[in-house]
């Protein structure tokens, strides 16, 4: 235990305070943050993504924020390459790295030390399975996943092209379901000792207000302009993954003409109100998570206080 980094991380939902609350506990406890977000790492699209603005990060130093190239691939085993070197680096000046986001795949094979499956890519399989997505849909190609690899598909959405094309594509290169490779890779021993706090709400319906204020607020900033100079300015070369990104395609109908700018920005608040149900399903699932209910606190105050104790206790601190 101790030779072991010490790290603490922040999760939850979109729009549930993750981002203050990391950066009031990297004030309190010397700490810098490290972001676990799959498209904040995109240059580009800030409000869209809602990146932390300097104003908001309050000079604490973030990591893993806006430095890939929307035309470019990324993968979650470069997200821990990079992340596992900005840990040591942060423990080196004797500081504390909060880990800080809702993507829980990030987190999950981040803390959890997940070895990478050294599985060859197959262009052409991929295209050929991207094609058949997009021919027969989302749903259909979801079940062929789950006849061969059930675990890995009950964590998915009919949505997640990426995740179950790359599950196919593993499992039809291999003949081993990816959930396998995963399984095996967690016999390995935990590389730090974490503390892991999440951001609830009892009442949901609390969640979904401040959801449906975010996006007001994001219009309010600009996001249907920023929307627009992106797609224009990316000559169609805005890569894959950005383009699925929340805030991008509910607002395409709208810009093209097919839709009124009240039907897409409803949409939107919908769209952004699902994806919040799949994340907190995904952390559901995970025990170590220590849970602070936001709407059970007077304050955001009694919140980061309440999370710095619980990082004090479990890490020694």
């Amino acid at each position: 235990m101790k030779d072991r980094l010490k790290v603490a991380a922040v999760v939850g939902a979109t729009a549930s305070g993750k981002t203050s609350l990391a950066v009031e506990l990297a004030g309190r406890l010397n700490g810098e943050v490290i972001s676990a977000d799959s498209m904040q790492i995109y240059r580009g699209l800030s409000i869209a993504t809602a990146k932390p603005t300097q104003q908001e990060m309050k000079g604490i130093r973030h990591h893993l924020i806006d430095f890939v190239e929307p035309g470019d691939e990324f993968s979650v085993a470069q997200y821990c390459e990079i992340a596992h070197r900005a840990i040591e680096e942060i423990s080196l000046r004797q500081k504390l790295p909060i880990v800080c986001g809702g993507t829980g795949l990030y987190v999950d094979s981040l803390l959890n030390n997940i070895i990478f499956a050294d599985i060859p890519c197959d262009d052409a399989l991929r295209d050929r399975l991207n094609a058949e997505f997009d021919e027969q849909g989302g749903q259909a190609l979801l079940e062929r996943l789950r006849s061969v690899d059930p675990e890995t598909a009950s964590r998915l959405s009919p949505a997640d092209k990426k995740r179950i094309v790359r599950g196919l594509e593993v499992f039809e290169l291999s003949g081993t379901a990816l959930s396998e490779f995963n399984r095996r890779s967690r016999s390995c021993p935990d590389r730090y000792e974490t503390c892991i706090v999440g951001i609830g709400y009892r009442d949901r319906q609390r969640l979904y207000d401040r959801i449906n204020l975010r996006v007001d607020i994001m219009l309010r900033d600009g996001l249907l302009e920023e929307v627009k100079e992106f797609y224009a300015g990316s000559a169609g070369n805005a890569g894959k993954t950005v383009i699925q990104a929340i805030g991008c395609k509910e607002l395409l109908p709208y810009l093209r003409g097919e839709e009124s700018l009240d039907e897409a920005v409803e949409k939107l608040k919908m769209e952004t109100r699902r994806f919040a149900k799949r994340q907190l399903t995904w952390f559901r699932r995970n025990d170590k998570i220590i849970w602070i209910h936001a709407d059970e606190c007077e304050s955001p105050e009694e919140l980061a206080s309440r999370a710095e104790k619980e990082i004090r206790l479990h890490l020694g601190l």
